[in-house]
């Protein structure tokens, strides 16, 4: 009996709860009535204008700067980098492309302005756009990655390139690390660390012996052991 008292008591009480907390919402509701419409109204406006900019502006823009691409693409191919770079006056280059239009062409475009700024000799401009890729294709982040490497190479800096190489051998570590381990060895030497020059060498021996670097590593490797016996 005293059970069901306690459990009754109980119901009373949460229901009084709950009723108190419904009193309370609806007052505050009553009290902010105006503002919270207003808030609900702006949220509706800016989803609907959001709507509509992305299918009337961003997704039309979108398409013209991939239809722009295509030429300059087609030039990159073809190595005619100042062409593909700057365009012709009737196409587009990458650059113009990235002024107009940003990534909307795909983040691709910063590895292909870079890659031409680079082939052109304008390294401090190659190693800008390069470090404004962040695509996710792994394989073309350490191609952007290496050229940057690349880049500091032409200007003489050669503590940041083996940095970036290295770095660009993390990316992928398949066999396409063996070429970005080989040029890390090679700028290692040009500092004076034969030990990590060594290092990197015998990683390209030991993971990737199959490769390409792989099958003339040994002479990189016996110089240097022979340079310190």
């Amino acid at each position: 009996m005293a059970k069901e008292i306690n459990e009754k008591e109980r119901a009373k009480e949460n229901t009084a709860a709950v009723v108190e907390a419904v009193s309370r919402t609806e007052l505050f509701f009553n009290s902010n009535k105006t503002a919270i419409i207003a808030i609900i109204a702006v949220l509706i406006i800016a989803g609907a204008g959001f709507f509509l900019w992305h299918k009337f502006g961003y997704m039309p823009q979108k398409a013209e700067a991939q239809e722009q691409m295509f030429p300059a693409e087609a030039n990159f191919r073809a190595e005619e980098y100042e062409l593909a770079l700057n365009g012709d006056g009737n196409v587009l280059g990458f650059a113009q492309i990235i002024e107009e239009y940003g990534n909307k062409a795909g983040k691709a475009v910063y590895f292909y302005a870079g890659v031409c700024e680079y082939q052109l000799g304008n390294y401090n401009e190659a190693i800008s756009y390069l470090s404004s890729y962040k695509g996710k294709d792994k394989i073309l982040l350490a191609r952007a990655t290496a050229c940057i490497g690349d880049s500091y190479v032409a200007l003489n800096d050669y503590a940041k390139a083996v940095g970036y190489f290295e770095k660009a051998a993390s990316i992928v570590e398949n066999i396409y690390a063996a070429g970005y381990l080989l040029k890390a060895g090679v700028t290692y030497e040009e500092l004076g660390q034969k030990d990590k020059a060594l290092a990197a060498y015998k990683t390209i021996k030991d993971k990737y012996p199959q490769s390409m670097e792989g099958y003339d590593i040994d002479k990189y490797i016996s110089r240097i052991e022979a340079e310190q016996d």
